[in-house]
């Protein structure tokens, strides 16, 4: 994940407000790739070194709620910064691993020369409670004593998130003057809006000098000696009212590491007859439990590493939806939440209306100034028909009629701000458009200025009725019947479904192009088609709006060589006038599109063509350092022996892109739950090219676990059984 940032998003200037979450770069971050850390409301960005080094919209450091509490952080021995031997990530994502050693280093003023390679210094370092630990081990292999001078060089800048994104401010807050001790430094900012905000750190051994900008150590190390320095940095916002953490590196280590096993031993685990596979699936799991943030309705995945590390509605949604089968809690959490923050009144600076889903939250200081108005945003057209179908899959999924019953107010709530709200102009269509000047113009998933045109590269003028944004609807409508059946309103699942069918037959008429063979991109406020190929219509699949006879050529469009570039299917084709392949929404690749198309693909029976989009995002990640499937990267045509090309300030990681390999997995096995009867189904079952043996184990059921494996046998995929515990029974149709 990224470095040298690169501009500002315009959703975050008044001027450019309706562009979107678009991150333009300055510089790419793949020159200075670095390593991230998170826990709660705490996420962490160094570079291979370990180190945050400050410079203009750079966004290393240790950010806290939104604001950056700790800009710089350096070591150097000697005044020299030491060499990379190697740096890495557990595969749980709990520690950062960083090894270095010595350049050649003068010594003294008599010019006697340290050689290279003598010093090693290991660096560990994790994030947890809102503090940063890490121990430094200096060991020497010498064969006589050396003394080293250890530096660490720090600062706190406590710029808001937005402003190192590249947003400019006429005025900020005060930072006091450091509070410096025995062995620690106490860094503080008071903001605009009233509110303290500092960074605490801690040292042991005592530094030989502290300042409020630097520690400094005298380390004597005889022969193969080792010697440890411990540093915690604690981020605090005093409104929070939390005792400080414990000075305990080894302590805290303990508690982070067994969290976070706790965390994911919820979910059934992946093993496959392909490595390579294996180290991709354990990544996205790693990923997904380090983005889950504990809240009071329970695990919330934030979105992503360094932009979105917060609350978004539509990506946790989808997010929960690809991992529903792996681990149901999610959805659950994520359900809650959103249900208790959704809005009940009219707030047109928030694009807030009555039963809409939240689009986004912020803690920063600029969003509670309101110089972005992103503190709580409703600024998203999918969201609240995607949180119905969310609802219905989970009951679906587990059978909890209990939550269901809790969450069932907000549901109707959902849906009739559907019908009054989201249609605006009662043309039975769902059309959204800012009503403020600084939210989001474009406000479905594609949410760049420029996303929405029409063919001749002309912008789509408002209210915009997406094609996918129907789609959804489609499924809300559904799941709002299969909801109601469950809980006994019989008469109103009847009515809902009646609703699908109605918008399956206008979606139909009304975006269907033939000429194009596939669903246009659009409506505008003319309702003029936006007609465009892009990967909006696979969505269409994903949630069976389609008509089955309209499957086949939207498959076969989206699977062209002008949409699918090899490594997935392009967010617009290639033939469009605005297609670039570098742009974050006209041309480029996303795991979590290309997951939910696939899944549509799956729906109409088009299991090759999945296939197809599987072995395509796999086989990216497999040039992606740490296995790790990005936000995005370019839309650039497969070339053979060549890695796909990386967007420059993609988020890495990020939750919906690292549940992607897991949702295509489902999609193709066919895995499916039937609560009731406490029954695992395997419909179709297909493996991909790349594997001939899945094992998934720990798959919970209302009655029980179960492992399964599946094996290719030429054409077929059989099914075996490992172990059972409960009344669990699997279920296989081919």
């Amino acid at each position: 994940m990224g470095a040298d940032i690169y501009g500002g998003p315009a959703e975050a200037l008044p001027e450019e407000a309706n562009t979107g979450n678009l991150v333009p770069a300055a510089v790419s971050r793949y020159e200075r790739t670095s390593r991230s850390l998170k826990h709660g409301d705490t996420f962490a960005v160094f570079d291979h070194n370990g180190d945050a080094l400050s410079s203009p919209s750079n966004p290393e450091g240790i950010f806290h709620r939104d604001t950056r509490h700790l800009s710089q952080f350096v070591l150097t021995l000697n005044g020299v910064r030491p060499l990379l031997l190697s740096s890495t990530l557990r595969d749980d994502n709990a520690t950062l691993e960083c090894d270095l050693t010595n350049p050649a280093l003068v010594l003294d003023a008599g010019g006697e020369v340290l050689k290279h390679d003598l010093i090693h210094v290991r660096r560990t370092r994790f994030l947890w409670k809102e503090a940063c630990y890490e121990r430094l081990v200096l060991r020497n292999y010498d064969e006589m004593p050396r003394t080293v001078n250890v530096e660490l060089d720090f600062a706190a800048d406590f710029a808001d998130l937005f402003e190192v994104r590249g947003t400019s401010r006429s005025r900020r807050g005060s930072y006091h003057i450091p509070l410096v001790g025995n062995d620690r430094v106490l860094l503080a900012y008071d903001g605009l809006d009233g509110r303290t905000r500092s960074t605490a750190l801690r040292f042991d051994p005592v530094p030989q000098t502290l300042s409020g900008a630097k520690a400094r150590f005298v380390v004597a190390l005889a022969p193969h000696q080792a010697k440890s320095i411990f540093i915690e940095i604690i981020c605090r916002d005093r409104q929070e009212n939390r005792n400080p953490p414990s000075f305990n590196f080894f302590l805290a280590l303990r508690d982070a590491r067994r969290a976070l096993r706790y965390s994911s031993s919820r979910a059934a685990a992946i093993v496959s007859s392909n490595a390579v596979f294996n180290e991709a699936v354990r990544r996205s799991a790693a990923d997904l439990y380090v983005l889950l943030t504990e809240t009071p309705e329970g695990p919330y995945p934030y979105a992503g590493i360094p932009w979105f590390s917060t609350v978004f509605g539509r990506d946790a949604l989808i997010t929960a939806l690809e991992t529903l089968w792996l681990d149901p809690e999610i959805a659950k959490g994520v359900l809650r939440h959103l249900a208790a923050n959704q809005a009940t009144h009219f707030d047109p600076v928030a694009d807030a209306e009555p039963g809409k889903i939240l689009h986004e939250m912020r803690y920063g200081e600029m969003a509670e100034l309101g110089e972005v108005p992103f503190r709580r945003y409703y600024g998203s057209i999918d969201s609240t028909p995607l949180f119905i179908i969310l609802a219905g899959a989970y009951l679906d999924r587990t059978g909890d009629l209990q939550t269901v019953r809790s969450l069932w107010p907000h549901v109707v709530a959902a849906l009739d701000w559907i019908d009054r709200f989201g249609d605006r102009d009662a043309d039975g269509f769902v059309e959204y458009g800012s009503r403020t000047a600084k939210g989001l113009v474009n406000q479905g998933w594609k949410d760049s200025h420029d996303s929405i045109f029409h063919a001749d590269g002309r912008l789509a003028a408002g209210p915009i009725a997406l094609a996918e944004v129907q789609a959804y609807v489609f499924g809300a409508w559904q799941a709002a019947a299969g909801l109601s059946r469950k809980l006994g309103h019989v008469d109103d699942a009847l009515r809902f479904e009646q609703r699908a069918e109605d918008l399956r037959i206008r979606f139909d008429k009304a975006f269907f192009d033939e000429e194009l063979a596939t669903y246009v991109l659009a409506l505008d406020g003319e309702k003029n088609p936006c007609r465009v190929r892009s990967s909006n219509a696979g969505h269409a699949l994903f949630t069976g709006i389609a008509l089955p006879e309209r499957a086949g050529k939207v498959v076969s469009t989206l699977m062209a060589q002008s949409s699918f570039c090899g490594w997935g299917v392009r967010t617009i084709a290639a033939s469009e006038a605005r297609y670039n392949p570098m742009s974050y929404h006209n041309g480029s690749v996303w795991p979590h599109d290309n997951a939910l198309i696939a899944s549509g693909f799956v729906r109409y029976g088009f299991r090759i063509e999945a296939a197809s989009i599987f072995e395509g995002l796999f086989a990216a990640s497999t040039y992606i350092d740490l296995r790790r499937l990005p936000e995005l990267f370019c839309g650039f045509a497969r070339k053979r022996v060549r890695g796909p090309t990386f967007y420059p300030v993609s988020c890495v990681p990020q939750a919906w892109a690292a549940a992607a390999p897991l949702y295509l997995l489902q999609s193709m096995i066919g895995l499916g739950f039937d609560p009731d009867r406490g029954h695992v189904t395997l419909n179709e079952p297909t493996l991909p090219p790349f594997l001939d043996e899945v094992v998934l184990t720990r798959l919970r059921t209302s009655s029980g676990l179960v492992d399964v494996a599946l094996r290719r046998a030429r054409s077929q995929v059989v099914v075996d059984v490992l172990e059972r515990k409960g009344q669990v029974k699997v279920t296989t149709t081919h």
